[in-house]
């Protein structure tokens, strides 16, 4: 592994769980055993790093929730899929996420104080939510929904579940509750389908 890639993946450790403002570079270059010089020939500055790193967990997020996805056909499985994967594969991953999800962890934190950086962690979940409605659009098109299903609605219910699970998880690491709730929305799921 290079240099930067551990300042990357030890950025993202300490951004899981300290948060990017009291995260200082003197963290960073301590966690990745290197240098200022070591960190500033890589990066141009801590805003820099945070793109790399964000960049980093979204990569290492695609991997996980959509783990087995492209083997599925209907798009409501593959929903639930993403659920399961999210559950078991995302929150479960204390070695690169020990602080629980890090895109909800910084966009609460950056929301006020640094709303530009906050923006990029909330670009991604616009996707999550867009691509959960078009699932569940295509899925309508086949006539796999019960009639008279909203699919934004449904899209709310379980982009909204799915981060107040991780939010609860992070808070109480109560893996009951989170196999409670992520059961509660494929339940749901199951209920809707024709």
């Amino acid at each position: 592994m290079s240099i930067k890639e551990k300042i990357i993946d030890e950025s993202l450790k300490l951004f899981s769980v300290k948060g990017f403002m009291t995260t200082s570079v003197t963290d960073i270059i301590q966690a990745a055993g290197t240098s200022k010089g070591g960190f500033y020939n890589h990066f141009k500055s801590k805003e820099d790093l945070y793109f790399a790193t964000l960049s980093r967990a979204r990569k290492l997020w695609q991997e996980k929730n959509l783990s087995g996805t492209e083997e599925i056909e209907r798009p409501l499985e593959k929903i639930k899929k993403i659920l399961e994967n999210y559950r078991d594969k995302y929150l479960a991953d204390q070695h690169n996420f020990p602080g629980g999800c890090i895109f909800i962890n910084l966009s609460v934190e950056l929301n006020d104080q640094a709303p530009k950086l906050a923006q990029e962690v909330n670009k991604g979940f616009e996707r999550l939510k867009n691509m959960f409605r078009t699932l569940l659009d295509e899925e309508k098109k086949r006539g796999g929904l019960a009639e008279g299903v909203n699919t934004r609605k449904v899209t709310e219910m379980i982009f909204s579940g799915l981060l107040g699970a991780c939010v609860m998880y992070t808070a109480d690491k109560s893996k009951e509750n989170l196999d409670y709730t992520i059961a509660s929305l494929t339940d749901h799921l199951s209920q809707i389908q024709k």
